[in-house]
């Protein structure tokens, strides 16, 4: 498994979500502010105690954990 040293998740914060370690920033969070328009170099001028690598890192593990996903098309019936 791929090295991740800025991604922690502890039961005790955001309920063991994955987490910018040392934050209460959630690698989800990351996700949607880059789905806002938000870019990385926003995040970290918004947030300095979070570097460049760290956002990076976050959109790594997403990207990682997301890969083998299974996605199952759900149709509305009323539709």
């Amino acid at each position: 498994m791929k090295q991740f040293t800025e991604i922690v998740a502890n039961p005790e914060v955001l309920n063991g979500k994955p987490c910018i370690k040392n934050t209460r920033i959630s690698v989800d969070m990351i996700l949607e502010w880059l789905a806002s328009g938000a870019t990385i170099e926003d995040i970290v001028k918004a947030y300095p105690h979070l570097n460049l690598e760290s956002v990076r890192q976050a959109l790594h593990y997403a990207a990682y954990f997301i890969r083998n996903e299974i996605v199952i098309e759900v149709k509305n019936p009323a539709a």
